[in-house]
């Protein structure tokens, strides 16, 4: 099935000026930061699931949780934190959906009574979905530094310390329970030290961050545990990866969560967006010898992994599996893209483009991939992500049209299921925190191009 998509008219892939705008630039520092560093580095259960409708009178999408002996004061409570941050999207066609995302990524961080993991961010309520993945994590964590919530943002960094803290090399397993073990067998995933220098310097170059200087990362004012072995941990493990940036990381799991004998986009390029953003959060704190050598590494690892990936247009895999299939394009080119990078090659845009095309589903959203199975089924996840990509590379009406299907498509209760079925009907686990995550970023990014209401500034 072939999806019609809009695109904008000679679409900037750059920030737009301040002055072009009429406005200032929300996010000034972290975005100079990166292009900084860039000019130096260049599945299971079909059955929906979700929180029934509170009758406690609480406002639309502030509803407390099933059982809660007082909705109203729960609503309350979560009224009173949303306030305290920003909505994205506030006055435009997409608040109830962006409200809605913000208190269900609240709900998902948990409190478990452990000394030592204190508060866990699971990717879904219930069943397979209650544990805790570092890429979701990650996307969580963004979003509330992006929406004004830096505590939770923090909180979900000082977990994430806590569980590499129990790896031999500095990475992460695919996903943790609450006492910060891995429940299974599944193998480590090298893209989680990506995604955990991505989520560092999202957070500790937010606006209104108090991390200023290398000392504030264990300072307990700041947070409930020392970030500096985060930090450090990470970035060595990516360069140990990568040899300095000099070769690819070996074949490892990434978000389709099987195993791989071929290495995929979906670490690699994880991994050289991990490498930048550990140089950016570097340069950020002043520690410039440091940052130095991780942007010469990110460089390095920039001409590597295209290299390996252009050839074949930017499919899954670099190398085919023999017959000449690498499968087609999948979701991973969104991490070549703005926002993990601040320009877009032109080869990277033509994968990303096929992706959408290819992957298109009955009920009009995506599967995560051009060789995922063909059962019809839609991922919230991939739309998101492809709608939070192309908002910050300026295709606005292609953001606004994924955020379209992604409203039109919400589960009882208004929050964003994991799936979509052939017929439309909403599927697997609501909410599913990386979509919701997606979608305020998103929504984030559209704010700091656009007005609220859809209009250029």
């Amino acid at each position: 099935m072939r999806s019609r998509l809009p695109d904008d008219v000679a679409p900037s892939l750059q920030p737009a000026s301040a002055a072009a705008r009429g406005g200032t630039r929300r996010h000034p520092d972290r975005r100079a930061l990166l292009a900084g560093t860039a000019a130096g580095a260049l599945a299971a259960g079909a059955a929906a699931l979700w929180w029934p409708r509170s009758d406690a009178g609480a406002l639309p999408g502030l509803r407390g949780w099933p059982g809660d002996p007082d909705w109203s004061a729960v609503a309350d409570q979560e009224r009173a934190w949303v306030a305290a941050g920003r909505v994205p999207g506030v006055g435009g066609a997409f608040e109830a959906m962006s409200r809605q995302a913000l208190v269900d990524l609240r709900r998902l961080l948990q409190r478990n009574g452990s000394g030592e993991f204190p508060e866990t961010f699971i990717a879904g309520p219930a069943g397979a979905w209650r544990y805790s993945w570092p890429r979701d994590g990650a996307f969580a964590a963004a979003a509330f530094a992006r929406t004004g919530h830096l505590r939770e943002a923090v909180s979900i960094l000082a977990w994430l310390r806590a569980v590499q803290d129990r790896s031999d090399d500095g990475g992460f397993e695919a996903r943790y329970d609450s006492t910060g073990r891995a429940p299974d067998s599944r193998h480590a995933q090298a893209d989680g030290a990506g995604w955990a220098a991505w989520a560092v310097a999202e957070v500790l170059t937010a606006p209104g961050s108090p991390f200023q200087r290398p000392a504030d990362l264990d300072d307990p004012g700041l947070t409930p545990a020392p970030l500096s072995p985060l930090l450090r941990r990470t970035s060595v493990y990516l360069l140990r990866q990568t040899e300095n940036g000099a070769r690819l990381p070996s074949p490892s799991s990434d978000y389709w969560e099987r195993r791989e004998r071929r290495l995929t986009l979906g670490t690699a390029a994880v991994i050289l967006l991990g490498l930048r953003h550990a140089a950016l959060v570097h340069d950020h704190l002043g520690m410039a010898a440091a940052a130095r050598g991780l942007h010469r590494a990110a460089a390095r690892q920039e001409d590597v992994v295209h290299a390996a990936f252009a050839p074949s247009g930017y499919q899954r895999y670099a190398e085919s599996d023999g017959d000449g299939d690498g499968t087609g394009p999948c979701a991973s080119t969104c991490f070549l893209l703005p926002p993990f990078t601040t320009a877009a090659r032109p080869g990277v845009l033509a994968a990303w483009r096929t992706y959408q095309r290819d992957a298109a589903r009955p009920a009009g959203g995506l599967a995560p991939g051009v060789g995922w199975k063909d059962d019809g089924i839609s991922w919230t996840p991939e739309v998101s992500l492809v709608a939070s990509t192309a908002a910050a590379c300026g295709r606005h009406a292609r953001a606004q049209h994924w955020l379209s299907w992604l409203d039109a498509h919400r589960a009882a209760g208004g929050s964003i299921s994991e799936k979509v079925l052939p017929d439309g009907s909403p599927a697997g686990p609501a909410p599913l925190g990386w979509s919701a995550a997606n979608v305020l970023l998103a929504l984030d990014h559209l704010d700091d191009r656009w007005g609220p209401s859809g209009s250029p500034r």
